[in-house]
């Protein structure tokens, strides 16, 4: 982990109010797992006044040679509506990479996989599509949005592999939700990131076999030391009985942690 004021060398618009944003700096050497974060301190415009809390944004991919993470996020609240108005050229204060994300050294055996996203949840299932790829597993991607004006990342996806597109009002893709296609699936494992109800139900459907989530918190510090962001063990034998989102996760093993 680093603190570094990383250079913006892109930023554009993807969807509604979803927009792509990248960095540069030494800090992009340090992600050692897709699924790992950053926290941003947002710059105030003139005029406004800046949060005081760091925001945390998933880090979508990153490129080593290019000394760059790409993170991709969604406005609507005063950090990231200030956070979309950042031009190429500006600085911002990034520490990072930050938390455990999703565990792809380990995989043995496993020929094919099915990754799982909801909204703003699809963007770190991006870069571990890619990781996964690279290991030759076939990757499945299944990805849900509320209308296809929110759809993003469709190309990227398809070119690591077969994708799905789920919308709610059928608007894009196939309506419905992320799991009413997963029924009858051939997989070895499972990723899934996205709104809570969606993760309980992947979770319900994926019961057979290794599922892997992402949870979406809420975070202070966003390095454990603050406890907002903890969620209660399922093991009533842990002594602790309980997990940090922000650094014992945001990724765990299904099952681990209570989707409450």
């Amino acid at each position: 982990m680093i603190q570094e004021d990383m250079l913006i060398t892109g930023q554009r618009s993807l969807a509604d109010q979803i927009f792509e944003l990248k960095l540069r700096g030494k800090l992009a050497a340090n992600v050692s797992e897709p699924g790992q974060f950053v926290h941003i301190r947002v710059n105030g415009q003139s005029g406004s006044v800046a949060p005081i809390l760091r925001r945390p944004i998933s880090i979508c991919s990153r490129d080593r040679a290019k000394e760059e993470i790409t993170l991709i996020f969604r406005s609507g609240g005063l950090g990231t509506d200030l956070l979309k108005e950042a031009e190429p050229g500006e600085r911002l204060d990034v520490l990072g990479p930050l938390g455990h994300g999703f565990p792809v050294r380990d995989i043995h055996d496993m020929k094919k996989a099915v990754v799982i996203g909801g909204g703003v949840g699809v963007p770190p299932l991006y870069g571990l599509s890619a990781e996964l790829v690279k290991k030759g597993v076939s990757v499945l991607s299944i990805l849900g949005f509320r209308s296809a004006k929110d759809v993003f990342y469709k190309k990227e996806f398809e070119e690591l592999g077969e994708t799905v597109i789920m919308t709610e009002d059928g608007t894009s893709g196939i309506r419905g939700r992320v799991t009413d296609v997963l029924d009858g699936m051939d997989f070895d494992v499972a990723y899934a990131c996205g709104p809570l109800p969606m993760l309980k139900a992947v979770q319900r459907k994926v019961s057979d076999r290794p599922l892997y989530i992402s949870m979406e918190q809420r975070m202070g510090c966003g390095i454990g030391a603050c406890l907002a962001c903890v969620v209660h063990t399922t093991d009533q034998n842990d002594s602790k009985g309980y997990r940090r989102v922000c650094s014992d996760g945001p990724v765990f093993r299904a099952g681990e942690v209570e989707l409450c």
